[in-house]
């Protein structure tokens, strides 16, 4: 535990961070995982649908600073990859 101030305010500031962060990381797992769903069913509909929100959630993470702008677009690349590829 720190006995200077202002460590001890950079540590609340630090775990109001880390709880946004988190929140932030598993919101985007869950989308993750929707949409890998909708892609391996073959359901273009649902997944067209999902990639929007997923895509939307990547660029606002990354222009948070939650995730790295570079992981957001690689994983933007990957996600519209794998939507062309489903046939309906």
């Amino acid at each position: 535990m720190p006995n200077i101030d202002s460590a001890k305010r950079r540590m609340r500031v630090e775990a109001k961070s880390k709880l946004k962060n988190r929140m932030v990381k598993s919101e985007l797992k869950t989308l993750a995982k929707k949409f890998n769903d909708a892609v391996s069913t073959g359901d273009k509909d649902v997944a067209t649908a999902l990639y929007k929100e997923y895509t939307g959630a990547l660029d606002k993470a990354a222009l948070k600073g939650t995730i790295h702008k570079n992981s957001s677009n690689r994983k933007k690349a990957q996600i519209a990859k794998a939507l062309g590829s489903v046939t309906a």
